[in-house]
Order: structure tokens, then C-alpha cells, then sequence
């Protein structure tokens, strides 16, 4: 936190005395400029130039020439250390930020505007940009703490972390806990940074209460080390928590504060159930999971649209191998009316690519043309792969995975992570269908060739995944960036001057 701290106030120490270095270095210029205009001492300056200049030695030009290269390495490294931490350059961001107002007097708002109405394309909403919750995140205790025991490498973002206790604290807490000694534990807890603090917390809750049903959720995500110990805490918690949603479903009518404490724990209900679903999944007892994520698509409450259990259904039926169910399943969520996901275009493309991955050659297909069939395949792998160009890369493992976040992005990389971490077997399974995907998916790029402004069937991909993902992924990562950068003017520029320079030496 100091070190972040340090680097901020860095940034801002630089974006000051590069704003008026620049004033200074202009200033002294005029004042030079003055000096030299008197029409009599002219002609004198420049003798005197000339006679200075032919006194130089070629000792003075390897001087100069060796401290002009250090001077432009120095500002390469940092310009290139900027760029890759922001993705752009220091000296283009001050120079319009804070000199092309001065300079040329525009006004930011009114270009926006009229880029928007010239694209005449609808922009992305700021809901697009908006970071979801990971439907598969994996247990803190039995899966990302195991990996860091391992690695020694954190897999988790503070960003991350902060979020998932934001989120605790909107779903697990009401204003109608005060005076109830466990709630108020739990309260505390879910703000607690501390792993060791946050599982004393709730096991002091237990205390108080065993059948406090977010103390056993806490201990089964975050103390529990195996599927099966988190198995067992959230079948404790499941029983605890169905016995209070019946109670306050009896009193929620009796005023706002009853109404709160039974839609708490409506919310602690289904998350249990949700989370002891992803652990049968991963015990391999599929029907159960499958029986349970189908019952809580059909629930209602708001927190369902957080969660997008149908996610977690859908991978659930492709490990099973129920196609037809899990095309069931896209045929009520893949609507134009709904959000998409990775999950839903990728799972559409993969179903159909299915019924013609087995026997598709691009040889056969060039000679006697595409089958409707194949046609219908190969949109599918497009529309997916505008929808988000990052995961083909993880499928077809020319870059290397790592565990997904608590939360992801949608059609950014973060989202890639989390869909191919769990799908790339389904993808695997399918004979051919990686294959298929091989040789169309780069297709994509050529019906969408300015992605920021006019997508083909979705809206242009906005510009805000990378700054986002850089803050869900952590730093071993390198974050997948679309539409490729290139290297900003002024890197290439400062490595010119860094090259070698022989300056004659007679």
C-alpha cells in the first residue's frame, strides 16, 4: 500500500514539473530569441558562434552524443515501464491532457460527441464495463490458497478481494442485525482484510449461535481445506439457513425491518445452496448438482441476476454430456433481450460445431463450399469470438491459464480466464472442435476491422476491459489486450536516440 502510494505521488510530482519545465524551457526560449534580434550584435553572435563551434573538439561530440543517449534511455525505460503498466504514454497523455487545452483550445466533451454522431453506432453503455461476479469461482480456502501455498504466488487481487467484501456485505447483512450478537460478528468479519481475523470472527459467531448459517458459509469457503470439508460445513449451513428462511418467511409482512431480515436471509439460502451445488460438481455427484442449479433458476430474487446460476447449469450438463439439455438451457437465456456472456456464445458455438467438427477438413471445404451446417457452425465460433476475441487463445492453449478471479469483466480477459478454465475439456471432448475453431476463428477479425468503433452483431468492444482486467488479474499475468496496441510514438522515438552515434574525428 506505501509502495502504490509512493508511485502515486511520483506520477503526480512528474505530471507537475513536466507542465512547467515545459513553461520554463519556453519562457527562456523567448527570452533568447529577444536577446538575439538586435540587428548590430547579430552578425557578431555569429562569428562568435562559428568560432566556438570550429574549437570543439571531437571529445566535446562523444560527450555530448554518450549524455544525449543516456538522457533518451532513461525516459525509454520509463515510457516503456508507463505503457506497459497503462497501456499508454506518459509524454502523449501530458501533452493532451494538460498541453493540447492550452494549444488548442477545444473542448474533450464536444469531440466525444461528435465522434459518437459521425460513427452514427450506438456506444457501450456503462454497463458493459461494469465488473460481475465469477458464477464458477473457486473456494478460497480448498483451491487458492492451496495455489499460493504452492507457488508462493497470490492469485488474487486486493481490487478482488475488496469487491467479493463488498458484496458479502450487501447480501449478508440488514440494518436489523444491531443487538443481535452474532449478525454484528459477521458484520465486522466480512469487512475484516485479515484471513486469519475474518475465520476467529466467524467461529466466534458460532459461538453464539451455531446455527448461524453466514459463519458456516465463511468457514467453508475460507478455513476449509478440501472440497470435502467445505462439502460438509455448507451441508451444516444449508440446514441453518432453510430453518430461517422459513421462519422470517412467516414475518416478512410485518414491516420493513421483518421484509429485511427475509430477504438476508433469502439471500444467504441461495448462496449456500449454490455453493454446496459447485461442490457436489466437483465431488462428480452431477445429478445432485444439476437437480439443485435447476431449482435455483427457478427462483426469482434479485440476486440471482448477480449470481447467473444458468452458468453453472449449463457447464454442470456439458460434463454430464446432456447436449440437448444444455441446448434447452441456451434456448431460454441465448435471447437478444438478455446479457450475454462468454459462457452463452462459446457453449451456442460449441454445440453447434459439435454436429460437423468430426468430419470438417478446409481442404474438402474449399473445393465443394460450406454445408449449411458448417455455415451455421462457423458464425457461431464468430459471433462468440466478437464477443469476446480473448478466449480462443486459452483453448487452443498458445497462452497459458491461470485460476480465475472472484470476479471477471465481461468480453475481457478476465471473463476468457474464468470461461476457459472450466470449458476447455468440454472443448476437448468434442472431437475436431478445437480444430474447427483453429481454422475460423481468426476469420472473425475481417468483418469487424475497427472493433473500438462499429462492432457486427454486438457493440463496439469497449475500450475500458484492459484497465479493468490489470486491476481483477494479478501481476504474474500478462493481460491479453484487443485490439493489439502498437508501441506509442514517443518509445520509438526516445530508442532512436538511444542508438549508437560515431561523430567524425577529423
Amino acid at each position: 500500500m506505501a509502495f502504490s502510494n509512493f508511485l502515486f505521488k511520483l506520477r503526480a510530482f512528474l505530471l507537475w514539473s513536466w507542465l512547467y519545465l515545459t513553461i520554463f524551457w519556453s519562457i527562456l526560449f523567448l527570452i533568447i530569441l529577444t536577446y538575439l534580434k538586435a540587428p548590430i550584435e547579430l552578425a557578431d553572435k555569429f562569428k562568435m558562434a562559428g568560432m566556438f563551434l570550429s574549437t570543439l573538439t571531437p571529445k566535446f561530440y562523444v560527450a555530448l552524443t554518450g549524455t544525449s543517449s543516456l538522457i533518451s534511455g532513461l525516459i525509454l525505460i520509463f515510457e516503456w515501464w508507463y505503457f506497459r503498466k497503462y497501456g499508454t504514454s506518459f509524454i502523449e497523455q501530458v501533452s493532451l491532457n494538460h498541453l493540447s487545452p492550452w494549444l488548442g483550445g477545444g473542448d474533450t466533451t464536444g469531440g466525444e460527441s461528435s465522434t459518437t454522431l459521425t460513427n452514427n453506432n450506438p456506444q457501450p453503455s456503462v454497463s458493459e464495463c461494469k465488473v460481475w461476479r465469477n458464477p464458477l469461482n473457486l473456494f478460497r480456502g480448498s483451491e487458492y490458497n492451496r495455489f499460493k501455498a504452492a507457488t508462493g504466488k497470490d492469485p488474487l487481487t486486493y481490487y478482488d478481494m475488496n469487491l467479493s467484501a463488498q458484496d458479502h456485505q450487501t447480501f449478508f447483512t440488514c440494518e436489523a442485525d444491531a443487538g443481535k450478537a452474532e449478525y454484528e460478528i459477521m458484520a465486522t468479519a466480512w469487512r475484516e482484510r485479515n484471513p486469519e481475523a475474518r475465520i476467529g470472527a466467524a467461529k466466534l459467531a458460532l459461538k453464539t449461535n451455531p446455527e448461524c448459517a453466514p459463519a458456516l458459509l465463511l468457514l467453508a469457503e475460507e478455513e476449509a481445506s478440501s472440497i470435502l470439508e467445505a462439502e460438509r460445513l455448507l451441508k451444516e449451513a444449508l440446514k441453518a439457513a432453510e430453518v430461517n428462511y422459513r421462519k422470517s418467511q412467516q414475518t416478512q409482512h410485518q414491516g420493513p425491518l421483518m421484509e429485511a431480515i427475509h430477504r438476508r436471509d433469502t439471500n444467504v439460502l441461495i448462496c449456500v445452496k449454490r455453493r454446496y451445488a459447485m461442490c457436489l460438481r466437483k465431488l462428480g455427484k452431477l445429478k445432485e448438482a444439476v437437480k439443485m442449479f435447476r431449482d435455483l433458476t427457478k427462483e426469482v430474487p434479485q440476486i440471482l441476476g448477480v449470481l447467473n446460476i444458468q452458468e453453472n447449469l449449463l457447464e454442470a450438463l456439458l460434463e454430464m454430456q446432456a447436449y440437448a439439455d444444455a441446448q434447452a438451457v441456451l434456448a431460454k437465456y441465448d435471447d437478444i433481450c438478455l446479457p450475454k456472456s462468454a459462457a452463452i456464445c462459446y457453449t451456442a458455438a460449441l454445440l453447434k460445431a459439435r454436429a460437423v467438427a468430426d468430419k470438417f477438413s478446409p481442404d474438402v471445404a474449399s473445393g465443394r463450399g460450406l454445408t449449411s451446417a458448417e455455415m451455421s457452425a462457423i458464425e457461431a465460433i464468430h459471433r462468440a469470438v466478437e464477443f469476446n476475441p480473448h478466449v480462443p487463445k486459452y483453448l487452443l492453449e498458445t497462452k497459458p491459464l491461470i485460476l480465475p478471479p472472484e470476479h471477471i469483466l465481461k468480453r475481457g480477459d478476465s471473463e476468457a480466464i474464468a470461461y476457459s478454465f472450466f470449458h476447455l475439456q468440454h472443448w476437448k471432448r468434442v472431437d475436431g472442435a478445437l480444430h474447427l475453431l483453429l481454422c475460423t476463428w481468426e476469420g472473425t477479425f475481417r468483418m469487424i476491422p475497427y472493433p473500438l468503433e462499429k462492432g457486427h452483431l454486438f457493440y463496439p468492444y469497449p475500450t475500458c476491459t484492459e484497465c479493468a482486467d490489470r486491476e481483477l488479474l494479478p501481476a504474474f499475468h500478462e493481460v491479453s489486450v484487443y485490439p493489439k496496441k502498437e508501441l506509442p510514438f514517443f518509445i520509438l522515438f526516445t530508442a532512436g536516440l538511444c542508438g549508437p552515434f560515431n561523430p567524425p574525428l577529423s
